[in-house]
């Protein structure tokens, strides 16, 4: 496994367990407001072994109750499975964050039986996906992972980073309803990193906090909850 690093702990990332974070190396998207340019193209700004990963795990056996799986995309990784299988043979939960790009992947991955909770980034409408990305979309590969989250039993949730200029109330609304009868959806507001893929969205913002209030109540026509973060 291509490990970029890890934060060792966090309370927020899987909603009530103690996790670790795993970010894995390479993405196939180029968001400009993208906060983690380091894990996108190489030359990567830093590796960790997967051995040193694993032997962390070991370490902190009873204190941890997951790890998160993100990046990068982690279903680029072509050991994803196995490294997943190392977790779960330690005895812990398993959420996958994806952004949708490889459905196949994505589906292995939900009928392994390793992963316990996916998150999906939704990063525009239809319509503007290649645009926000700056890749091209394979046919429907967005619209067949959200197919195949919203199929299964897992516990999941989509989120999408909300930046003015790239999406209004039309484009959010849009977007709920790509994922309509998710569990949950949140609105992400951006904010500018020390690092970003394209520095000009340093000039930008995110959608006043209160604005985006309204909007998630008008998500919950599509979603079963709509929340900021």
């Amino acid at each position: 496994m291509n490990i970029g690093g890890l934060q060792k702990v966090s309370l927020l990332d899987y909603p009530d367990k103690i996790a670790t974070i795993v970010f894995t190396n390479g993405c196939c998207f180029r968001c400009g407001f993208c906060h983690n340019p380091g894990l996108v193209m190489p030359p990567f700004s830093s590796s960790v072994s997967e051995k040193e990963f694993l032997d962390y795990l070991d370490g902190r056996k009873g204190l941890l109750d997951a790890v998160v799986i993100t990046g990068g995309e982690p279903t680029l990784q072509s050991d994803l499975l196995e490294f997943m299988e190392k977790i779960k043979t330690r005895g812990l939960l398993i959420k996958l964050d994806t952004c949708g790009a490889f459905p196949k992947k994505v589906k292995e991955s939900i009928d392994s039986g390793f992963v316990d909770y996916v998150a999906m980034d939704i990063k525009s409408t239809r319509e503007e996906y290649e645009k926000v990305t700056n890749m091209p979309i394979v046919g429907g590969a967005i619209e067949e992972s959200i197919a195949l989250i919203l199929g299964s039993e897992l516990p999941h949730e989509f989120r999408s980073t909300i930046v003015e200029g790239l999406h209004d109330e039309e484009k959010i609304l849009a977007m709920a309803q790509m994922i309509e009868g998710a569990n949950a959806y949140y609105l992400q507001q951006f904010r500018v990193a020390e690092e970003m893929n394209d520095n000009s969205f340093k000039g930008k913002k995110s959608l006043p906090k209160k604005e985006l209030e309204q909007i998630a109540k008008k998500c919950k026509k599509y979603v079963k909850m709509c929340d900021i973060r």
